[in-house]
């Protein structure tokens, strides 16, 4: 487990247009700093917080994925975020995790938002999924699920948590409260990821990305303004802290059931 090189971006998004999104964020991985491990995106990278599901869902096949394929592989980065598959008839807000040297994983959003009616336009997924990159144990989240700690705890089952969201300004103090409440209680970093702007339903979208350590302090953080943020996970450090404050040996055992 050496230490890892991550970088979020945090951006606008042009509304229900899969190309022109791809081209931006193209655009902006190519400003990453070398030796870059993993780049995160934000949620419905593609689209925006859409409920036209069947309209704009793409597949396993589609352009997204060849195109986050090719990005990765061409410069050997990790690259992730979300967007709206469809699979056996049915729509996923979708995690997709892609490496250059290795097939695409994914992760369904569980917890869908009904304030929005999300519940309604896609399918909730029921796995959580831990991904491995340089050692390092990832566990992946899309927005609403910060929400819920049961499903976002882990008892030393990840190393790195990351949260992909579009989270409405209104709502931004659960947004910056949450995520290092998540990073503390897993003893783990945490990279929380959101877009800004305004959406074509006039939400607006107050950004507030940050990267996280296991004690809740911020690495690296922006507030509304599109940006590129990087950090270096310092996985001794990590080790180190676990190894003196070792809370997570008298956390209570408990089992999900996704049902």
């Amino acid at each position: 487990m050496r230490n890892l090189n991550i970088s979020l971006i945090q951006s606008d998004l042009v509304w229900q247009q899969p190309a022109a999104n791809r081209k931006h964020f193209e655009q902006r991985i190519a400003e990453i700093p070398p030796g870059t491990d993993l780049v995160i995106m934000p949620e419905m990278l593609t689209t925006g917080f859409t409920m036209d599901a069947r309209t704009h869902a793409e597949t396993m096949d589609g352009s997204t994925i060849a195109w986050m394929i090719e990005t990765a592989t061409s410069h050997n980065i990790t690259l992730c975020g979300s967007l709206i598959i469809e699979e056996n008839s049915s729509y996923y807000n979708r995690f997709i995790w892609v490496s250059a040297d290795a097939p695409p994983k994914y992760y369904d959003k569980r917890h869908l938002f009904r304030m929005a009616n999300e519940h309604q336009s896609y399918t909730a997924g029921k796995h959580r999924a831990i991904f491995t990159l340089n050692g390092w144990r990832i566990c992946p989240m899309i927005c609403y699920d910060l929400r819920f700690p049961v499903w976002s705890r882990g008892i030393d089952e990840f190393d790195l948590m990351i949260y992909v969201a579009n989270w409405p300004a209104p709502r931004h103090s659960a947004w910056q409260t949450l995520l290092p409440a998540r990073a503390i209680e897993n003893q783990c970093y945490l990279a929380g990821v959101n877009r800004t702007g305004k959406d074509g339903n006039g939400i607006c979208y107050s950004g507030d990305s940050a990267i996280i350590d296991f004690l809740g302090n911020p690495l690296s953080s922006v507030s509304d303004e599109p940006a590129v943020l990087t950090a270096t996970l310092d996985s001794q450090r990590l080790l180190q802290y676990r190894d003196k404050f070792p809370a997570y040996l008298d956390a209570d055992n408990f089992s999900i059931d996704p049902e």
